[in-house]
């Protein structure tokens, strides 16, 4: 088959929308398919473009096999809503305008957010008479209205009103949650419409740790601590100062340390927090290539994943739940609904209670008192996802699923 795909996100970006795309791509040129991805210059989330990129009109590279188009867009950091609405539109509009670059194709994806990302995949899927399968990675406009980044209320009707003519014209629908496709159906839309393919561990890539990853412990400065790691992104809807709440709790226990590595719209802002509070068992590090994650993770001694207080944030998997499972973790998990049933059925982690530092900083300092409790979730999560989340496998789920709807079109 010769697929088109359509992703603001892609490496060397490192979050979790771009390692999503890629990794499903990567095996699909490696099944025999042709692999074509519109994205953009490489830039998030700061809104620089990365070294060795420009933000040309257009340009081609080859990765892994696939072949990467990117196009210029209006750049700007992952905050602020008039310039990152701008952002979107102008990317969108981009990759309608490539059409006549790009060769024939026998179906056209298209993944969100941002949301109009997924509605270009409408546009060219018309021009190029392709069949269009919409990726939900989150909803929108839910989220962006749920962490306060938008309040008009006209704005936000135009949004559902585009989200609901979205579900209605793509060929078929895949999302990441079973929340995801309840919420989907409760629009109108017919459950055979609707897959769930949720996200996955390039196993590759998180392998067991290594036994002792010294030097660079000693580097940043926590060799010999236990270490309570956030790792991902410092969002609006992440809550981090949890964290930050919890390690002042802590600040008697010299052995415990937490380490929050990433970049985000609220970075500057944690940054600043922390010292105000004068926060000496706070390490905070820049974000880091994606094949140096799994060094990191094997310095922590637990895994953090958190998000708001928030009913729309139950129906929501943060990817590091499977990251943190492939590399033995145990996990903290703030976060309710369908993520705390996946954990307890893993058996990977402890559950608490969104935004309540006290109830983070107790299971803190009990995994730090029970060394053997820590190794049995770690362990107990890793085979889970094993036999449940390969991204291999998930890739070709996701690969028979365009075969059956090309077949139907």
């Amino acid at each position: 088959m010769r697929i088109l795909f359509l992703s603001h996100y892609f490496p060397p970006e490192v979050n979790a929308p771009a390692s999503r795309t890629y990794e499903h791509c990567k095996q699909w040129v490696q099944d025999g398919h042709e692999v074509t991805v519109v994205t953009c210059a490489p830039n998030h989330p700061q809104g620089n473009v990365y070294e060795g990129y420009r933000n040309k009109l257009i340009q081609w590279e080859n990765q892994d096999g696939i072949r990467v188009v990117r196009i210029w867009t209006y750049v700007t950091a992952n905050q602020g809503f008039l310039k990152r609405t701008v952002n979107y539109i102008s990317f969108m509009m981009a990759a309608i305008l490539s059409v006549p670059f790009l060769s024939g194709f026998d179906i056209t994806l298209s993944t969100s957010p941002q949301f109009f990302n997924g509605l270009a995949g409408y546009a060219v899927s018309r021009l190029k008479r392709t069949p269009w399968i919409l990726e939900i990675r989150d909803l929108w406009p839910e989220s962006i209205v749920a962490v306060g980044a938008i309040t008009n209320r006209p704005i936000i009707g135009l949004l559902e009103a585009l989200e609901l003519f979205a579900y209605r014209r793509a060929d078929h629908i895949v999302v990441v949650t079973d929340s995801f496709k309840t919420h989907i159906q409760d629009k109108g839309i017919c459950k055979q419409k609707v897959t769930v393919i949720k996200n996955g561990v390039d196993f590759s890539l998180y392998k067991k740790p290594p036994d002792n990853p010294v030097s660079l412990a000693a580097k940043i400065g926590i060799e010999g601590k236990f270490v309570a790691s956030y790792i991902g992104t410092h969002g609006m809807a992440h809550h981090l100062e949890t964290i930050l709440q919890a390690a002042d709790e802590l600040r008697e226990w010299q052995d415990i340390v937490f380490l929050l590595l990433g970049d985000g719209a609220e970075r500057d802002r944690l940054l600043a927090m922390k010292d105000s509070m004068n926060l000496s068992n706070v390490v905070m590090l820049d974000q880091q290539p994606k094949t140096a994650m799994p060094h990191f993770w094997s310095l922590s001694n637990v895994s953090l994943v958190l998000l708001r207080k928030c009913d729309l944030f139950k129906t929501v998997i943060p990817s590091k739940i499977f990251e943190s499972m492939a590399m033995e973790r145990p996990i903290i998990l703030g976060v309710e609904g369908e993520s705390s049933e996946l954990l307890k059925s893993a058996e990977a982690g402890i559950c608490i209670e969104p935004e309540n530092e006290k109830d983070l900083a107790a299971q803190v300092l009990n995994l730090y008192q029970n060394p053997r409790r820590c190794q049995e979730l770690g362990s107990n999560g890793r085979k889970y996802v094993l036999e449940n989340f390969d991204r291999l496998v998930l890739a070709k789920r996701f690969s028979d699923l365009i075969r059956n709807v090309c077949r139907q079109s």
